[in-house]
């Protein structure tokens, strides 16, 4: 057990936690991106069984895996065909937003939950084992959706990000980007898994986290 410990980013004892953070997560994520395609006039996802709650269909299960081992993971990417929409590039932008969207507004729902819970003594009878629990899964919950929003906002394929910068560009410049996109992942890989290219790019922007959580927390507190 030592040395999976030694092995994991996150002690083996809180996996449990992790695993269901992580599922309603990346099932949320994924289902918004789905939702909201097939509701802009695009059925791929719908016909493929996407527009659903059910994590069994969103999950995939080696980049839920990886986030235990490398801090980064990824479910199952939801097929859009922006072509089916009435405003293909503006709708094509929505439907990229709405995914990490989800992750943030699940995260301001942690925070929440929080204050309510420490503002009101609820628990204060409550087994220790419980407290403990409760305390282990939002700890998981606000940390992670606060990670997808911010990392699935960066502009790089595959990620949402890229999506939304793409439509956002003129013409020229995105058939340029065309032909260098497939190049995108492997530098997407790079700065994940080289820990100086990480520690210099990825890794600063994702401790915007605490920034985010410390802002939901203030704002919060103005009604508990």
């Amino acid at each position: 057990m030592e040395g999976l410990n030694d092995f994991l980013l996150y002690p083996l004892e809180e996996l449990p936690f992790l695993a269901l953070v992580l599922i309603i997560a990346f099932t949320l994520h994924e289902f918004a991106h789905a939702y909201a395609a097939y509701k802009f006039g695009d059925d791929t996802a719908y016909k493929l069984g996407r527009v659903t709650l059910n994590p069994a269909v969103h999950l995939d299960v080696f980049g839920t895996l990886l986030i235990l081992i490398a801090g980064f993971g990824w479910a199952k990417p939801v097929p859009v065909n922006p072509l089916r929409f009435k405003r293909p590039r503006l709708m094509n932008i929505v439907v990229a937003v709405v995914g990490p969207l989800s992750n943030l507004l699940l995260m301001a729902f942690g925070v929440l939950m929080v204050n309510i819970l420490n503002s009101t003594g609820i628990l204060h009878d409550a087994p220790e084992r419980v407290i403990d629990a409760l305390n282990i899964f939002f700890k998981y919950f606000i940390y992670m959706n606060g990670m997808l929003f911010l990392f699935n906002l960066l502009p790089l394929p595959p990620l949402d990000g890229y999506r939304i910068v793409y439509e956002l560009l003129p013409k020229r410049t995105r058939i340029i980007l065309d032909q260098y996109s497939q190049w995108g992942i492997f530098i997407f890989l790079l700065l994940v898994f080289i820990p100086a290219l990480n520690r210099a790019t990825i890794g600063p922007y994702l401790s915007l986290v605490g920034d985010l959580h410390n802002m939901l927390r203030s704002f919060f507190s103005l009604f508990f």
